[in-house]
C-alpha cells in the first residue's frame, strides 16, 4: 500500500482554527460500516447512538505545556523543543533547528530557570535531553511551557482548557485526544443513565500518533512508541463485555491503540497492563477489541486515516471524507466528529 492511497483533497478553509464555544454542538457524521450509509447529525446526538450495555472507553491523558522556546548556551541560537516522552529527568524531544543540537549541547529556557542537555541524537529531529532545574519540574514547565497546538492551527487559543478533555487527569501528553473534546459531563451523565459503562485508559500521546508519514510505502514508516496504562477495573469490565457480546466503543484513535495493543498482547484478553506501544494499524489489520469508534477527521496520508480506513474500509472512508468536504464539515483537532459503527 502506498501513502498516496490515503490522500484526499481538503480546502484549507475547512481546517478548524478555534474550538466551538459549545463542545457538543459540533457536527457528527454517523457512518454505518455494514450498509455503507452515513447520516449528518450533531455531537449531542451521540446519546441516541449508544445503548444500554455499551462500554465507552476514553483516554484520560492530560496535555502538558510541552512546547518550549530556548537558546543554545554556546551561540545564542534559538531552539524550539517539544517534549514527547518522559523517563525520569530524561525526555525524548522533537527539536526545531535540530542540526545545532549535538550530545553535550545545553539549551537554556526562561533565563536559565530550566536547562536541557542533549544526551543522545535520534533521527528526524528527535533528541534525548536531560532536564536540569531546581524545584518541581511540572511547576516550572507550567510557567515556561506553551500549549503544543498542531502547526495547522494558527489562531491563538483563548482558553487553554479547550485543548483538554473534561475528563483529562493524568499529565503527560504532547497533544490532546481530540475525539474526546466534544464530550461534556452532561453527556456522560445521560449516557450513564442509559446504562452505558464509561471506562478510562491512559495513553500519553507523542510522536507515534502525530508524526507524518513521509515514506511512499506505508510499511517503511517507523512508528514511535507511546506509554499506556490499562487499569485492572477497566480490563475486568472489558472482558465481561466481550464475553456477553456487548459493544466496546473507543473514544478516539489513542483509546483504540491502547485497547488493541493490550488485546494483541494477551491473545484477545484484557489485563491490567502498563507498557509502551508502537502499534501501526492499517488496512489488513485483524481487529480484536473495538466494535465502534468515535473519532475526528484526520489529515490526508496520516497513520490516523490509515487506522480508520482499516476499521471501515479505505474506499468507504475516502467516500465519506469527500462527503464531509462537500458538506463543509470542520476538520482536524478542533473540528467535527465521526461515529463509525
Amino acid at each position: 500500500m502506498k501513502t498516496s492511497d490515503f490522500y484526499y483533497d481538503l480546502p484549507k478553509e475547512l481546517i478548524a482554527q478555534v474550538p466551538l464555544k459549545d463542545r457538543p454542538s459540533s457536527r457528527l457524521l454517523i457512518l454505518d460500516r455494514k450498509s455503507g450509509t452515513y447520516e449528518d447529525k450533531h455531537f449531542y446526538d451521540i446519546v441516541d447512538e449508544l445503548h444500554e450495555g455499551d462500554v465507552l472507553v476514553r483516554n484520560n491523558t492530560r496535555v502538558i505545556p510541552a512546547r518550549l522556546f530556548g537558546v543554545k548556551e554556546e551561540t545564542g541560537a534559538h531552539v524550539e523543543v517539544l517534549l514527547l516522552k518522559q523517563d525520569g529527568d530524561i525526555w525524548e524531544c522533537l527539536c526545531g533547528n535540530a542540526r545545532v543540537i549535538k550530545p553535550g549541547t545545553v539549551i537554556s529556557f526562561g533565563d536559565g530557570k530550566l536547562k536541557a542537555e542533549c544526551v543522545s541524537v535520534g533521527n528526524k529531529g528527535v533528541r534525548k535531553m536531560k532536564m536540569i532545574y531546581d524545584g518541581v519540574f511540572m511547576e516550572i514547565l507550567d510557567e515556561l511551557g506553551n500549549v503544543p497546538l498542531p502547526p495547522y492551527i494558527r489562531e491563538k487559543l483563548e482558553d487553554k482548557e479547550r485543548y483538554q478533555t473534561v475528563y483529562a487527569k493524568n499529565e503527560g501528553s504532547a497533544a490532546a485526544p481530540t475525539a474526546g473534546l466534544h464530550f461534556t459531563e452532561e453527556i456522560f451523565e445521560k449516557l450513564k443513565a442509559k446504562g452505558v459503562k464509561v471506562l478510562d485508559v491512559t495513553l500519553h500521546i507523542g510522536l507515534g500518533t502525530f508524526r507524518p508519514v513521509t515514506e511512499e510505502d506505508i510499511l517503511d514508516h517507523e512508528m514511535h512508541s507511546e506509554w499506556y496504562h490499562m487499569p485492572k477495573e477497566t480490563a475486568e469490565e472489558l472482558n465481561k463485555a466481550k464475553a456477553e457480546g456487548r459493544r466496546i466503543i473507543a473514544v478516539g484513535t489513542t483509546s483504540v491503540r491502547t485497547l488493541e495493543s493490550v488485546a494483541q498482547k494477551f491473545d484477545g484478553e484484557f489485563r491490567e497492563d502498563t507498557d509502551e506501544t508502537s502499534i501501526f494499524i492499517y488496512p489488513g489489520y485483524k481487529w480484536k477489541a473495538v466494535d465502534a469508534l468515535i473519532t475526528n477527521f484526520h489529515l490526508p496520508e496520516s497513520t490516523l486515516i490509515m487506522l480508520v480506513a482499516s476499521f471501515a474500509g479505505k474506499d468507504l472512508i475516502l467516500n465519506t471524507y469527500r462527503h464531509a468536504v462537500e458538506e463543509k464539515y470542520r476538520f482536524f483537532s478542533f473540528g467535527d466528529a465521526m461515529f463509525i459503527k
